[in-house]
């Protein structure tokens, strides 16, 4: 059931992103001859209003067809006037970018129905006071939760280490100390910590680590679009930094995943309910968002480099350096997929 789940979810994001293309492709007036589900061969397909609709063997994609487009052939063009060639720059750019926002749409509209039904998170419940540390200075103790921060209430340990990360001068806390509440001034200190890379970094603290209990944070309609907002931006930002620290060598390349470690990671989350299904969903397709910008020439991002030449120069690229670069990135792209293949194949058989 799990597997079914993970297909769906897939198959699901892939239709989105390539809906954003569809659409933007349609608003333009460009003719869209095939919006596959899948690549490879066609297993069905049903011809409506001039565009075939069809699902292919192979589902690890998908792909919009326009009249005058076609990445197995940057060379083969179309005059007509319903053609993607015949666009002005512009325009070509805003549907190259349909997908990718159309990524960023779904991940919203994800975080928005978690906000309504109940977003998870952990309870500002003290776990752990280093030693040493202005919480231990202090008084602070295993069990003690934070209620409010300069009298701002605080629901989550997220609001807590934010609101303390991001203060000057000396806070002032609001605690509950088995059922007695007790108001304590304390000072945050520059300390160390690791990041999510491993890395050392410095910020505002106070020594202490979260309990582990989790709540449920309840939003209204009109703040769920805050949080929304919020976790979009969030998971964006995540999913840019990750790529820069792969490139840096921060983050190893055995690290990388590929299509059986989400469909794995899916599948464990459908098993947690919704809410985890919408979060990893919605991370995904971030996450595919992000890397189809990238400037890589058989993806969004570098046909946009391509168009943006155009603009710029007043004058197409040259169609032989075109067709070479866009071989290439199919190349990376493949030896990307076998690599992350590998990865998890290789995670699976070390348990």
């Amino acid at each position: 059931m799990g597997i079914l789940v993970s297909l769906l979810v897939l198959s699901f994001l892939i239709f989105f992103h390539e809906l954003g293309h569809f659409l933007f492709a349609r608003l333009f007036g460009v003719h869209v001859e095939r919006f596959s589900i899948g690549f490879g061969k066609v297993l069905c397909a049903k011809r409506v209003g001039g565009t075939e609709y069809a699902l292919s063997a192979v589902p690890l994609g998908g792909y919009v067809k326009m009249k005058g487009q076609d990445d197995t052939d940057p060379t083969k063009v179309s005059y007509d006037a319903d053609s993607y060639n015949v666009k002005p720059p512009w325009q070509r750019i805003l549907i190259l970018l349909g997908g990718p926002l159309f990524n960023f749409l779904l991940a919203f509209f994800l975080y928005y129905a978690i906000a309504l039904m109940g977003a998870n998170a952990y309870q500002p419940v003290i776990g752990m006071v280093q030693p040493g540390s202005p919480a231990k200075e202090a008084g602070l103790t295993k069990g003690d939760r934070i209620l409010a921060i300069n009298d701002q209430k605080i629901r989550t340990w997220d609001d807590l280490s934010g609101m303390i990360s991001h203060s000057s001068g000396a806070i002032e806390m609001l605690v509950d100390h088995n059922g007695t509440l007790k108001d304590i001034v304390i000072a945050p200190r520059e300390l160390e910590a690791k990041n999510i890379f491993g890395e050392t970094v410095r910020k505002r603290m106070i020594g202490i680590g979260p309990s582990g209990a989790v709540t449920t944070v309840n939003y209204d309609p009109l703040s769920a679009f805050g949080y929304a907002w919020e976790q979009t931006l969030a998971a964006s930002k995540m999913i840019v930094v990750s790529v820069e620290k792969l490139i840096e060598g921060v983050v190893p390349a055995k690290e990388m995943g590929g299509v059986i470690a989400i469909v794995q990671v899916t599948a464990d989350a459908a098993q947690h309910g919704l809410v985890a299904l919408f979060a990893l969903t919605a991370l995904i397709s971030v996450n595919l968002g992000v890397l189809n910008l990238l400037p890589i020439p058989a993806l969004d991002g570098g046909h946009i480099v391509f168009t943006l030449y155009e603009m710029l120069f007043r004058r197409p690229p040259n169609e032989e350096v075109v067709y070479r670069l866009t071989v290439a990135g199919w190349g990376i792209l493949m030896a990307l997929m076998v690599f992350t293949i590998y990865n998890d194949i290789a995670r699976i058989a070390h348990g």
